[in-house]
């Protein structure tokens, strides 16, 4: 072994070769004398201990030392030989506690606590960080922390200092007691974040020591040898001024960005991988941190690289990508509930993730990084970027509203940003998630558009529904509070209802939005209905029960109308059109009920009044009991539209059953016009209670039948122009031709008396003309019959030459 102590060429010391502490025993105890002549012999006890302590840790550090050589004779192109490696070795960093540098664990020989007798100046001093040189008592660092020691001055002029006042130093403060074993770390006490940079080494290891370091995460060590080469790399530089680079030169340019690339992308991935593994990455982070901090005050010197910082916050964006991308989410074919699920589970991710910074890794940082801010601010980048991701996905009305409760609601709720625990530092104004207006509107208009197509199929059921329930067996609707009743109604208007309710928490304008788009649908269906009901409502041969039906939905889609009434404030264009719409389909169903009516009690009402009618009563009474079964029926139609129809019925009756007076038809006589009075008045008294048990509005029909019957049943025959007054001022449309077909029926189809009685109908209307009182029309409606009798209607001035004289 050579005198310097120096290892064989291979560059690593044997075990029992221990440099410094083992040499010149004699010297240092001499020297001790000097310092202290009192020093007992327990002193040197001591000293043997600590001497035979130092050799066994130093022969375990050079097992498990990963940059010893352990091929004999192998050379390093970058460093030369083993031998030069070893005489200009730089000076090692005093490394943080939490570092895992095989050099502080390690019996790295370039970490030799002998000093180096060609470089005096850089001697080297142990790894571990409660080791010092000169007056400097040993400090307790705490976890995770760049502890860089201070040095005074009499540290800065190392190789001033002998080597026995090294070992004094060292006997007093690492006396081999069990009380001095445990871990600093452990008992360490957390301070503030603040460091100062080792002193960089003279010769920087070879590159690919240096990023073998780096991918060991020996970080601290790495950086320096990192930053020895770039000041070799600047001065070389420097000194060649405007010339050209040699090729060595442009190598080691570009060693060093290799090594610049390897050591961002390995700080990347120690900070994309803190949340997922924050014990092991928190210590490792410090380090990160002084890095960054260290290369934005040489930013811009020549070899380095820029955007530290930025790289860090892309990293930790990253590291949240990382977790959002390990949330479980199902396809909308799995799971009807996929998004849902999948959003729930991405809030629990995210919120556990910003605990464990808040918890763990906070104090990794100085405050200068504002750590929680930044992952917050990136959490809600990345969480707006896989939501537009997710939008790509959505396809039903379940999903949109999903989406936009998370992004209003849920993501700001006491589940995720407002949860406790991450407060106080989570700032109430730092909770939302902003997106932009464009993706919001796009999801918006989705959703509506969603709303709008799911309104229409909901409705394609109800006619399927009904067709199921009721039409396919031809069932009897229910009797609800009296009124005939479906469930279509209820259905449509809960469904908006339900539709407009979930919209309201989200947004005021876009539950507008929905129930407009609902109501645009909704106009479309009572036609839509009215088909597929028609349809299969021709084929229906039981009349009464096709009656119900008609009554029933006329009801139901009476009652949608009142119903969506209370949006009319807000949609009132939708609803004018909806109301259209309804108001169409209730009228022709009416209309539909009135005329099937019509088409049962016409063949009734024509054999009214005629030889048959006045001998039997048969017509009659099945006109009537059409009128009752209708009756019936009304009492479970809504009031509004039972009025109507009975009113429709009530004048449809009187108007055909007049009508048949003016047909000429039949005449009585022999005095059967007596007969024929009598019964017409008997009718009409069983037709007006008819109608007002129905409640009819018709009042001014029921005194025809009496006016008309009395002038059919006088007798004195000029007693009838008596009976016209009233009859003019209750129907002043009635005409002389109407009053002729009446005079024809009583037996009276010429004569003087039956112009007389005319002409006084003439001066009774022409008065009743003056007085302006025209309230309804009855006659104008009937057309009576031609009278074929050319002397029927001639004046009676042309009959009065033939009247004898008196």
């Amino acid at each position: 072994m050579a005198d310097n102590g120096r290892g064989e060429s291979d560059g690593a010391y044997d075990v029992t070769d221990i440099p410094a502490w083992d040499e010149g025993p004699k010297s240092m105890e001499e020297s001790g004398a000097m310092e202290n002549s009192s020093t007992p012999t327990v002193f040197k006890d001591k000293m043997h201990q600590v001497r035979k302590s130092f050799k066994g840790s130093i022969r375990r550090m050079g097992e498990k030392s990963p940059l010893s050589l352990k091929n004999k004779g192998s050379t390093s192109k970058k460093m030369g030989n083993t031998p030069d490696l070893l005489a200009h070795t730089p000076p090692s960093p005093n490394l943080s506690i939490g570092s895992s540098s095989p050099h502080k664990s390690a019996g790295d020989p370039s970490q030799s606590p002998q000093v180096q007798k060609h470089q005096p100046s850089h001697s080297r001093t142990q790894s571990d960080s409660v080791i010092v040189f000169g007056d400097e008592l040993p400090k307790k660092q705490g976890p995770g922390r760049w502890s860089f020691r201070l040095g005074s001055k009499k540290d800065k002029t190392g190789a001033q200092t002998s080597k026995q006042e090294q070992l004094e130093v060292l006997t007093e403060n690492w006396a081999p007691t069990e009380e001095m074993k445990p871990e600093v770390t452990e008992e360490a006490v957390e301070v503030p974040i603040s460091y100062t940079l080792p002193e960089i080494p003279v010769a920087p290891l070879s590159v690919m020591q240096i990023n073998k370091l780096i991918e060991m995460e020996v970080l601290e060590e790495a950086y320096l040898n990192l930053l020895s080469l770039r000041k070799e790399f600047q001065h070389e530089r420097t000194a060649l001024g405007e010339e050209d680079s040699p090729v060595e030169l442009a190598h080691k340019e570009k060693d060093l960005s290799l090594l610049y690339n390897a050591l961002r992308t390995k700080l990347n991935a120690i900070v994309r991988q803190s949340c997922a593994l924050p014990s092991r990455n928190k210590e490792l982070l410090v380090h990160v941190a002084c890095i960054i901090q260290e290369e934005e005050k040489r930013e811009g010197d020549l070899g380095g690289m820029s955007g530290w910082r930025d790289a860090w916050r892309d990293a930790v964006k990253e590291g949240l990508k990382d977790t959002v991308k390990g949330v479980h989410l199902n396809s909308h074919e799995e799971s009807a509930s996929w998004l849902a699920v999948h959003l729930g589970l991405l809030g629990k991710a995210v919120v556990e993730d910003l605990e464990k910074v808040k918890t763990e890794l906070v104090n990794s940082y100085p405050l200068s990084f504002n750590v929680f801010e930044t992952y917050t601010l990136c959490c809600h980048e990345v969480v707006g970027e896989h939501l537009k991701r997710l939008l790509e996905k959505v396809t039903e009305m379940r999903d949109y509203h999903a989406l936009l409760d998370f992004i209003i609601h849920r993501y700001t709720s006491e589940k995720i940003m407002g949860s406790i625990s991450l407060q106080p530092e989570l700032k109430e104004e730092q909770r939302t998630l902003k997106m932009d207006e464009d993706f919001m509107n796009k999801i918006k208009t989705g959703y509506c558009t969603r709303v709008q197509v799911e309104m229409r199929s909901s409705l394609d059921k109800v006619i399927e529904l009904e067709h199921e329930e009721m039409w396919k067996d031809s069932n009897e609707p229910e009797i609800d509070e009296d009124s005939y009743n479906s469930h279509i109604h209820m259905d449509i208007w809960t469904n908006i209802k339900g539709k407009a309710q979930a919209t309201r928490r989200l947004d005021m304008k876009l539950e507008q939005n929905v129930v407009r788009c609902c109501l645009e649908e909704l106009k479309q269906f009572p036609e839509r209905f009215e088909s597929a009901f028609v349809q299969w409502s021709s084929a229906l041969t039981d009349s009464s029960l096709w009656a119900v039906y008609h009554i029933t939905y006329i009801n139901s889609f009476s009652a949608l109308k009142e119903h969506m009434e209370g949006y009319r404030d807000t949609c009132p264009q939708q609803m004018e059109q909806l109301g259209k719409e309804v108001d169409g389909l209730v009228h022709r169903l009416s209309q539909t009920l009135l005329e099937r009516f019509q088409t049962d009690a016409k063949p009734f009402l024509r054999r009214m009044l005629t030889r048959k009618w006045l001998s039997t009563d048969e017509d009659f009474q099945q006109l009537t009991t059409r009128i009752e079964n209708l009756s019936k029926q009304c009492k479970h139609m809504s009031s509004q539209h039972a009025e109507a129809l009975v009113s429709e019925v009530h004048y449809f009756v009187v108007k055909e059953y007049v009508s048949q007076l003016m047909k000429n038809n039949y005449s009585c006589k022999n005095r059967k016009n007596e007969k024929a009075a009598s019964k017409m008045s008997e009718q009409w008294g069983e037709l007006r209670e008819l109608f007002q048990e129905m409640n009819s509005s018709q009042n001014w029909l029921y005194p025809v039948g009496d006016h008309l019957s009395k002038i059919v049943g006088q007798r004195n025959k000029s007693e009838i122009k008596n009976n016209l007054k009233p009859l003019v001022n209750d129907y002043p449309d009635i005409s002389k031709k109407h009053l002729s077909a009446v005079l024809y029926f009583r037996g009276m189809s010429r004569g003087r008396e039956r112009q007389v009685i005319l002409q006084k109908l003439s001066e009774l209307k022409r008065l009743h003309k003056i007085s302006g009182k025209t309230e309804h029309a009855l006659f104008t409606e009937i057309q009576p019959a031609v009278n074929t009798d050319c002397l029927a209607n001639l004046p009676f001035s042309c009959f009065s030459m033939l009247i004898p004289d008196s």
